[in-house]
């Protein structure tokens, strides 16, 4: 008979981190939504965790000033949601950055509406 490796997820431990991480964020931020308007709107496009799981990067699909502010004060509710919503031996250090693959698909998008325009 074969033996298991002991392994029954089909991906690693940090992209399932990740991915809880964004489902959590993303509810708490809709909760803060309703009393801080700065933070409507926002969609976590994704979360990057150091591999010692003390940081994670929390990406948007944009962010203005305000709601870096906004996110900035509120961080510790957001770790605390993290906490209590996690089994994580510690909750990680959130820091907060809107997606730059988001700003290149922007940047080539717009380049094609050009080019389709010059064509024309």
């Amino acid at each position: 008979m074969a033996r298991s490796t002991g392994s029954h997820h089909p991906y690693p431990r940090s992209a399932r981190v990740n991915k809880i991480l964004r489902e959590v964020i993303s509810d708490e931020l809709v909760r803060i939504s309703d009393v801080d308007e700065r933070l409507g709107l926002l969609t976590v496009t994704g979360v990057d965790t150091s591999p010692d799981m003390r940081h994670a990067m929390v990406y948007f699909d944009s962010l203005s000033e305000g709601a870096k502010i906004a996110l900035e004060e509120r961080r510790g509710q957001i770790q605390g949601a993290v906490n209590v919503q996690t089994r994580l031996k510690r909750t990680p250090k959130l820091a907060f950055m809107a997606d730059p693959a988001v700003a290149s698909g922007t940047i080539v998008e717009e380049l094609l509406r050009r080019q389709r325009h010059d064509d024309e």
